[in-house]
């Protein structure tokens, strides 16, 4: 349950197990056409053109209807062009976006949080980008819709090389080649498709479908920034590993000097990574460029000044413009400040159901065994705990989740129903309440456990710098 704060309440539970009016239905259409990409769409049969026909009729009320519709039968007879396949890419992204927010709405009726204002869609702004390299990338993710996920070989995933290495000079093409960087990585590892036991067929349609509508001319612009002034209170951190980089992103309330409405805001760092520095060590590679680290890990708030924020609520960090300021308890900041802190609206491309990430105040929950972890009984509701989520660089462990009575974090949507990834928890402990956050290590610690695991990780990167510099120097 939520506490009952200035503008809090009860948790409405019971709306995080309520079927959505018409959720079923767009994820179906999104489904039956991820299908068709498995196998190509260059020679459909007639069972597969059943997958975009559906995608069409999930639009048909919307301004993407005629376009699809179009894309829909070109594609059934074989004849879609790159036109047509942006179409059906735009429609699937259309249909995720509603599915997001439609969930987004639900999570923020349950914890009781004002709405945000919605955005508006500014033209895009400075020197368009190179044309030829945007066509050549979708010229790219076409042959690779053709081919279909078992239809791919070395040669055709090789063919994203010479965009990608064309893009990464332009740093406004830059979002573009590292997803076109990733995927292609991915399919590469993949090949031959035709061998692939399993595809993972959500996963790769997403970046398909993303990377199709980013080749587009202004299909994204530079974010509308302004300068905050006032108090930064962090609820605690999400941590972000992949094999060859690392990403931490602190959610925390903003609290601006002039007395407006206090909203919720991220922070994200992210760094180029070996993939032998693993668990505390990664702390080592973020710690040089982000001061809040330091901040979260000893529990204070933080002043800033100026410091540049999205309108979707996304801190463009500047140390310069930002200070230590007083102790500041997650918990306490989540019982008094989190009730009322608007949330940053999300901008039209980021709307997937996979970038749900709530920030809740959980208390008085009973737990029980489920058969992938703790599950939280909620107002009589069941909710799973993502405790896979939480990371190995930290005190937060799987038993303390299980033997906390409150807890701090996001409210997700994972296989088709919410789940709480857990940022921090509070247990008793000899009659007193103890906070275990799991980004405690994040700007040092006197752990014991801590200490030896940064020691390890130091000791590697020593060795990996020796080399590199023994490299570099021949």
């Amino acid at each position: 349950m939520v506490p009952q704060h200035e503008g809090g309440g009860l948790m409405r539970a019971d709306l995080l197990t309520d079927a959505v009016d018409g959720l079923d239905e767009a994820l179906a259409a999104v489904d039956g056409f991820d299908e068709v990409l498995v196998d190509g769409l260059l020679r459909p049969q007639p069972a597969q053109a059943v997958g975009p026909a559906g995608l069409a009729d999930a639009v048909a009320g919307s301004p993407l209807a005629g376009r699809v519709a179009e894309a829909a039968e070109k594609t059934a007879a074989g004849a879609a062009g790159e036109d047509h396949f942006v179409a059906l890419a735009a429609a699937r992204t259309a249909l995720l976006g509603s599915v997001h927010d439609a969930l987004v709405v639900r999570a923020e009726e349950a914890v009781g949080r004002p709405r945000p204002e919605e955005i508006g869609t500014a033209p895009p702004g400075g020197a368009e980008h190179a044309v030829n390299l945007l066509v050549a990338a979708r010229s790219w993710l076409c042959d690779l819709a053709r081919a279909g996920w078992r239809g791919i070989d070395h040669e055709l995933v090789a063919g994203a090389s010479a965009v990608v290495s064309a893009m990464l000079p332009e740093p406004g093409l830059r979002r573009l080649a590292a997803l076109l960087d990733g995927f292609a990585a991915e399919l590469a590892a993949s090949c031959p498709g035709a061998t692939l036991e399993q595809v993972p067929v959500r996963r790769w349609a997403d970046l398909w479908s993303r990377a199709m509508l980013l080749t587009l001319p202004g299909a994204v612009s530079a974010p509308a920034v302004a300068g905050v002034t006032g108090r930064l209170l962090p609820l605690g951190m999400d941590l972000q590993e992949h094999a060859t980089a690392v990403q931490a992103q602190v959610h925390a309330v903003f609290e601006p000097a002039d007395g407006g409405a206090s909203r919720l805001v991220r922070a994200s760092v992210s760094a180029p990574k070996p993939d032998s520095v693993v668990g505390a060590g990664l702390w080592q590679l973020l710690r040089p460029r982000l001061s809040l680290l330091a901040a979260v890990s000893e529990g204070r708030a933080m002043e800033l000044d100026a410091m540049p924020v999205t309108a979707e609520g996304d801190l463009l960090w500047d140390d310069a413009r930002a200070r230590t300021g007083e102790p500041a308890e997650v918990f306490a900041t989540a019982r008094v400040a989190l009730p009322t802190a608007v949330a940053s609206p999300t901008a039209p491309l980021d709307r997937h159901p996979a970038r749900i990430a709530v920030p809740v105040l959980l208390e008085g929950y009973g737990v029980e065994e489920g058969e992938d972890g703790p599950v939280f009984l909620v107002a009589g509701v069941r909710l799973a705990v993502d405790v896979d989520r939480v990371p190995a660089a930290g005190p937060l462990t799987p038993e303390a989740v299980a033997g906390s009575g409150a807890c701090v974090g996001l409210l997700r949507w994972d296989a088709g129903a919410f789940v709480l990834q857990p940022l921090a928890v509070e247990r008793t402990v000899r009659k007193k309440a103890v906070a275990v956050h799991a980004g405690a290590w994040a700007g040092g610690t006197s752990d014991k456990a801590g200490v030896r695991a940064e020691k390890a990780a130091t000791d590697t990167v020593t060795v990996l710098r020796e080399r590199a510099g023994r490299l570099l120097r021949k």
